[in-house]
């Protein structure tokens, strides 16, 4: 039992191994690359650069995290509109009820 448990945990690792060999050569282009620049090219146009390079350092997570914070303010702000005061198919006396918790 022992040296079946090592035996797969030796050819799991080999498998990772190959695998992240194998993923980290290939590039796969994006649509970028693969699409909108060959009809630039195509149309006399060439790749310029971005006014807000987002491909340095974390200036992409930092505005994903700051949209999804408004997000998050907003949807907390009216959660009672969003929730409880918009619920289909309840009356207003079970809406009072539902709100104040009891």
């Amino acid at each position: 039992m022992r040296n079946t448990v090592y035996l797969l945990c030796a050819c799991f690792l080999l498998f990772a191994l190959y695998c992240s060999n194998v993923s980290a050569a290939e590039k796969w282009p994006g649509v970028d690359e693969s699409v909108v620049e060959k009809y630039a090219k195509q149309h006399g146009r060439e790749a310029s650069k971005p006014l807000i390079n987002t491909d340095q350092g974390d200036l992409l997570l930092f505005v994903f995290l700051l949209a999804g914070a408004i997000g998050g303010f907003v949807a907390g702000y009216y959660w009672r509109i969003l929730i409880v005061e918009k619920s289909p198919g309840v009356s207003q006396p079970e809406q009072k009820h539902i709100s104040s918790g009891t």
